[in-house]
This record gives structure tokens, sequence and C-alpha cells, in this order.
């Protein structure tokens, strides 16, 4: 008896067990769009100034 292929099989290592629905390349995050730094930046801005104010 071959004890070594007894047993369920090992899981690929290093992918993931499931896709993300904002995955990069889908339709939700294409592979060619561009991060806007600058709303990034405006939100952060405004959220210091908010807390600055409290």
């Amino acid at each position: 008896m071959d004890y070594k292929a007894a047993g369920a099989p090992k899981p690929a290592k290093g992918n993931p067990r499931h896709s993300e629905h904002n995955a990069r390349g889908t339709a939700k995050n294409p592979l060619n769009r561009k991060d806007d730094k600058s709303a990034l930046l405006a939100r952060m801005k405004a959220a210091a100034e908010q807390s600055k104010k409290d």
C-alpha cells in the first residue's frame, strides 16, 4: 500500500482561496485605471482639519 498517496491532496501554495470582488483587471477595477491620488490627498487633509477642530 502506498501510504504517501493516502489522504487529502495538499492545497496550492501561494494562491488565494477566492478572488476579490475589486481585483485588478475586473470591470470594477480595470488594469489601465490610474488611482486618483489628488482625491485621496484632499480626503486626508479634510480629515486632518476635522480632527484639529475637535
